[in-house]
């Protein structure tokens, strides 16, 4: 009897739009998808050619009008919770479509902004205490949910700063576990940071490599609030995002704990390799994606901007309590990086979980078993910021 594949490709052969139907799939355990209409995307898709992202965006923009116009059939109708859960997953679809098609031309921008009111219609009729806020940064700002803790322990709760990675954005984020870490008693400021959702489509903020400038601007944004225990503010991001948090941490003391969701360690050689390659590899974007999120003209342009995104240096000095999670089939990113960071952390209190296919959650950042990996996370979080 034939072997059965080692994980789920809904798209055999099709890696980048495997692993973006898988994330999808992941994010139902959070209100992000419904399978049905997730496989009316895939019939459509069916017999389209891998690099044909303009069916990826008109597949699944054509589920996201239709669960949208279901939504507003719902509020019409006075049924919120109905409509709130509906565009809910109409947001999810519309970005989930739009994060491919680079550049960003009117068609994709038109798509990103209805995404965006759809979320912040679930916002106004959910249940989930979530305020949309603003963060100063620099002479601009940065656009974020503040979502609530429920079952606080005291008026003034922890929270943590969630950050995005290459191609992410706030509101997948929200999807990615959002909904199970409030419920410990943790508040969550979901972020678009420089070069990601918002930021970068309407705002002009591209990627830069000093992120923890954007860390900073959180952690003063929340030590103005009433609401958030300022000792107790940790940093999660995702995927490049991995980047992102340790540098923030280690470069920002005010942090009081991080988790690396998904290991960096040189993202210059990592885009070096793939640009070498013809961007013959795993992605989870067309290879193009970096030069537009960078503002670059060229891929030399690209490689020369991403030179100083290395963590050797950097995260020796963190002190803060550290975890690493990491898939043991991560195709994106090799397990020897996350090794690397682990062993180069400057924390007394660190750990490297690293999921295996037996378990589950061995792919890039436990997309094959998500909610293994957020409560994984979400429980050490619990750990660092409230019990200890």
């Amino acid at each position: 009897m034939a072997q059965p594949p080692k994980y789920f490709m809904y798209f055999p052969g099709n890696y980048r739009w495997s692993a973006a139907f898988v994330n999808m799939l992941g994010r139902a355990s959070y209100g992000g998808t419904d399978i049905g209409e997730l496989h009316k995307i895939g019939r459509a898709l069916a017999d389209k050619n891998a690099e044909d992202d303009q069916a990826w965006f008109d597949a699944c923009v054509a589920v996201a009008d239709e669960v949208r116009s279901r939504a507003e059939r719902f509020a019409a109708s006075g049924h919120a919770v109905s409509a709130a859960a509906f565009y809910l997953r109409a947001c999810h679809y519309y970005q989930m479509g739009e994060r491919f098609r680079t550049p960003k031309d009117k068609a994709a921008l038109a798509a990103y902004r209805i995404a965006v009111d759809c979320f912040h219609r679930f916002v106004a009729l959910g249940e989930v205490k979530i305020e949309i806020v603003e963060v100063p940064f620099e002479d601009k700002s940065l656009p974020g949910y503040f979502v609530h803790a429920q079952n606080r322990r005291s008026p003034r709760a922890p929270c943590v700063v969630f950050f995005d990675g290459l191609d992410v954005t706030k509101e997948i984020q929200y999807l990615a576990g959002v909904p199970d870490l409030i419920k410990r008693g943790i508040s969550v400021l979901v972020m678009d940071g420089p070069g990601t959702g918002e930021a970068i489509r309407f705002r002009g903020l591209v990627l830069r490599h000093d992120y923890e400038k954007a860390g900073s601007a959180c952690i003063d944004f929340l030590e103005r609030r009433e609401d958030v225990d300022g000792k107790k503010i940790g940093i999660v991001a995702i995927s490049l995002g991995g980047y992102y948090a340790p540098r923030c941490a280690a470069l920002e003391p005010r942090f009081a704990a991080c988790i690396a969701w998904g290991a960096i360690w040189d993202y210059h050689a990592v885009w070096k390799r793939r640009i070498a390659a013809q961007f013959k590899a795993s992605l989870s974007v067309p290879g193009h994606h970096i030069m537009w999120i960078l503002g670059a003209a060229t891929l030399e342009d690209a490689l020369r901007r991403l030179e100083p995104f290395k963590l050797d240096g950097v995260v020796q000095k963190m002190r803060c309590p550290f975890l690493v999670v990491h898939g043991a089939d991560d195709e994106q990113i090799p397990l020897a990086d996350a090794q690397a960071l682990y062993d180069a952390c400057g924390s007394t209190d660190k750990v490297l979980r690293v999921f295996t296919s037996e378990e589950g959650g061995a792919q890039h950042c436990q997309r094959d078993y998500l909610t293994l990996g957020c409560a994984t996370m979400w429980s050490w979080f619990e750990d660092k910021l409230i019990h200890a």
